[in-house]
């Protein structure tokens, strides 16, 4: 019985039967107002508003899961090509960690790219010809090719640039933005996902987006193709509208009683759960239909387009989904991981993704919503500049490469026609302008209003934010 007291005892019951109670809360906040304010941020009170005036609004995340090739898509090494067949340095490997893979090979042939590279537009960046429709809009982009992770494993490394651990258990940078900045949109979900059907790869798992330890209505809220977009969001056979609402009313109702007997803020969010569900049920639907659409739109994203549950359709629906504030939508798009086969896998991946890419930049733009809406493309690591297994002169592979990759972004904010950050002329170091994952994730929350230092929650008494305890904002690549 004391067990039960004791677990169950709340802040509201302390401040009742305390001898002082609201008085000495009331006194607390004349003598220290900061002090109070941090503590109402760390029970889980968003922000309210910004820190500081954001460039973004919005963010539309193209999450391209597996690790893509830079030494095939962005980052050119003619050197590579002049070397290939040879052996990768000692002094360019540096004794640097292996996966599994490729820890028992005696030999690590230098893989030269068999994509041609061109310079394009004002800017002059290298994009390989896997790239046609990226190439025309370079001068839009900011190219950041000094990406680099702790993590050389899949499942940790895209943990890692998703949550800021390694480890499972930490909100997604979805759900600290939504805990932190609040909604824009009350009959739509703050944070939405949007993963490519019937897609093989490495896996992905809902805690990739989940809410850890913040509130749950800041999870990440899955969008699928099909009759029901949403699991569990339409009603059963039998039961009205006027019924659910009715149901609802009387739940809601139960739930005040047990938040005011415990304080628990975990019942409020489950009635906020429950409410917006309700509301999504005539939301959704209209978003996802997608036939209203005029036949330019659907040519501009390609053919895929009118194929719900395509990468094509999920950025079509990404633009129709920041059209409504939805405050941050995340693309997942698996099959990037070539090991073998490099390219003919990546060119099936580039015909996927390339042009419709590039439409979701251009359609926004032409309709004035890239002056606000942060898009950001890249994978969780990079790929070795050596073969994975034989190198032939029409095939090879790539491992994991942690120590350099390539993402760009385009939108609020950010420089246009930018090249940021180098390798070195093998492709596998470093060499100017390192942005470390936290760096990168800093600088998504500084676009949109947010000093990352101060986005915190306590949680089993420590202070926990998205950049753990590091992180600096990029300033060189703002706008």
């Amino acid at each position: 019985m004391c067990d039960h007291y004791n677990k169950n005892y709340s802040r509201r019951d302390f401040l009742q039967r305390t001898s002082l109670g609201l008085g000495a809360l009331a006194l607390g906040s004349l003598i220290d107002p900061a002090g109070l304010q941090a503590a109402a941020m760390d029970q889980g009170h968003i922000l309210g508003k910004p820190h500081f005036a954001p460039k973004a609004k919005r963010v539309i995340y193209l999450f391209q899961s597996g690790g893509p090739s830079q030494m095939d898509l962005f980052d050119y090494k003619p050197l590579l090509n002049k070397m290939n067949g040879e052996e990768l340095p000692a002094s360019v490997r540096q004794g640097q960690r292996l996966t599994g893979m490729t820890a028992g090979q005696t030999s690590f042939p230098l893989a030269g790219s068999i994509f041609d590279f061109k310079q394009h537009g004002n800017s002059g960046a290298w994009v390989s010809d896997l790239m046609p429709h990226t190439s025309k809009i370079v001068d839009d982009l900011c190219f950041v090719r000094s990406m680099y992770t702790d993590a050389i494993n899949h499942d940790p490394a895209v943990t890692f640039i998703q949550t800021g651990s390694q480890f499972p258990g930490r909100p997604s940078i979805g759900s600290w933005v939504s805990y932190g900045l609040g909604s824009d949109n009350e009959n739509l979900p703050n944070f939405v996902v949007l993963v490519t059907k019937d897609k093989r790869g490495q896996p992905l798992y809902s805690r990739l987006w989940g809410n850890g330890f913040l509130p749950s209505e800041h999870q990440g809220v899955q969008f699928r193709a099909g009759a029901n977009p949403v699991l569990y969001l339409s009603n059963p056979p039998g039961v009205s509208s006027d019924s659910r609402r009715n149901q609802l009313d009387h739940l809601n109702s139960l739930q005040e009683l047990k938040h005011g007997e415990f304080g628990d803020p975990e019942i409020l969010a489950r009635m906020s759960q429950y409410e917006m569900a309700f509301r999504m049920q005539t939301s959704v639907p209209e978003i996802m239909d997608t036939e209203g659409e005029p036949e330019h739109i659907y040519e501009m994203y390609g053919e895929d387009s009118k194929k719900p549950g395509t990468y094509s359709a999920n950025c079509l629906l990404a633009r129709r989904l920041i059209e409504k504030d939805v405050k941050f939508v995340q693309l997942y798009h698996q099959g990037w991981d070539h090991h073998g086969s490099l390219p003919s896998s990546i060119r099936r991946q580039c015909k996927e993704t390339d042009q419709p890419t590039t439409a979701l930049i251009m359609d926004l733009k032409q309709r004035g919503l890239l002056e606000d809406t942060l898009v950001i493309w890249g994978g969780e690591f990079g790929r070795t500049n050596y073969s994975q297994g034989t190198l032939s002169e029409t095939n090879y592979g790539r491992d994991h490469h942690p120590k350099c990759f390539t993402v760009f972004m385009a939108g609020a904010g950010v420089k246009k026609g930018m090249t940021f950050g180098a390798t070195d002329e093998f492709g596998y170091n470093i060499i100017e302008n390192g942005v470390h994952v936290h760096d990168f994730q800093a600088t998504i929350l500084h676009l949109m209003g947010v000093d990352h230092e101060k986005l915190i929650y306590k949680y089993q008494g420590r202070r926990f934010r998205l950049t753990d305890v590091h992180g600096h904002v990029v300033k060189d690549i703002l706008a």
